[in-house]
């Protein structure tokens, strides 16, 4: 009797976190749809939902092996409730390696990190031979430097991208079509910012908007952290949660603010809106939902394989390229190029037929 009572036990605690993992997990897919401010824990849950599927799938197959098919459904449930947001991560197919033959134009979406700080322009010459290779038409750069050393990077680029706009602080339009209008977006108490350019395409106006939202803070946080440490401060345990978590959701809101600015700015276009840019934000955030608004998410609609943009030790998805639901994509793919710690996005784009 006892070693029966024992593994009732345990098949009840499996089946309450079974439970718990079903509501946390429809909580976060819905996380994104609420403004982060005064809602930071549910917000927050958007951030568990790949470690949150993954138990579910685990869950799944521990109920099918203990053949309890009817608990087995509350983990099956929660997945095919996840598949869209899946679908924003990972996408099956292969990449079409004839796009560049098609009509369209291609976009380039890339945060430079300032080329790393070098001097001799040799990253920005290298980048600019990928873009070159890639055949990009218009490609938006965030954390860009004009300079390189005594080197002016415009004056390489502008060879083969006769147009340009430059933003307020840290951005830039190069494009192979004439620029006909402009604007500068700038956000207040951040060195981060946006900007808008209007391209003729065949005697055709798009609106492209070049973005970067908020940096996470996560970083940040650490590092205090860490100078903190080798002072002899003890940031163990709530001290060191503490600084992540409150650095996170101040660097959270403060981009559902801008995000909620530039939607509001996009509505106003007359012209197909375009979006690319750092958002620093993940997939279906709140951040994720405003900005795509009604539009298209291109990795969604024509990339392949797993996305990610982001080179450090976390594999996540926060740069985009977004697009008016009258155009359509061709394609969208990423680089893994070593010059920063973004991966550059590509998309081509073309009027529906």
């Amino acid at each position: 009797m006892g070693k029966l009572a024992v593994q009732k036990y345990f098949s009840f605690m499996m089946l309450i976190i079974s439970f718990l993992l079903m509501i946390f997990t429809l909580v976060g897919l819905f996380g994104g749809d609420v403004q982060p401010a005064g809602n930071t824990a549910r917000a927050m849950l958007v951030y568990a939902l790949p470690l949150l599927i993954i138990a579910n799938a685990v869950f799944l197959i521990y109920w099918l092996i203990r053949l309890r098919f009817h608990w087995a459904l509350m983990p099956l449930i929660t997945l095919l409730c996840c598949i869209p947001y899946i679908g924003t991560l990972f996408q099956i197919g292969s990449t079409d390696e004839k796009a560049d033959a098609k009509s369209g134009i291609k976009f380039a979406s890339y945060n430079v990190a300032r080329f790393s700080g070098e001097t001799t322009g040799f990253i920005a010459l290298d980048i600019l031979s990928e873009m070159k290779r890639q055949k990009v038409d218009i490609v938006c750069f965030q954390e860009y430097n004009d300079f390189s050393g005594d080197k002016k990077n415009s004056d390489s680029y502008k060879d083969y991208f006769p147009y340009s706009a430059f933003g307020n602080n840290d951005m830039v339009v190069y494009s192979r079509y004439p620029i006909v209008n402009k604007k500068n977006i700038d956000f207040e108490q951040t060195n981060n910012s946006a900007m808008w350019v209007e391209v003729n395409v065949n005697d055709n106006i798009y609106r492209i908007y070049n973005v970067h939202l908020e940096t996470t803070g996560i970083n940040s946080a650490l590092h205090k952290a860490s100078k903190l440490a080798n002072k002899g401060v003890d940031v163990q345990g709530n001290a060191l949660v503490n600084a992540i978590y409150g650095g996170y959701t101040i660097g959270m809101i403060a981009r559902s603010g801008q995000a909620n600015m530039l939607a509001m700015d996009m509505r106003e276009s007359e012209a197909p809106v375009i979006v690319c840019g750092d958002f620093n934000d993940v997939p279906y955030s709140y951040v994720y939902n405003t900005m795509l608004g009604d539009k298209i998410d291109g990795f969604k609609e024509c990339g392949s394989g797993f996305m990610y943009t982001y080179r450090g030790g976390k594999k996540v998805r926060i740069d985009y390229i977004f697009h008016d639901k009258g155009l359509e994509g061709i394609s969208y793919y990423k680089k893994e190029l070593s010059y920063s710690d973004h991966y550059p996005v590509f998309m081509r784009i073309a009027t529906k037929q």
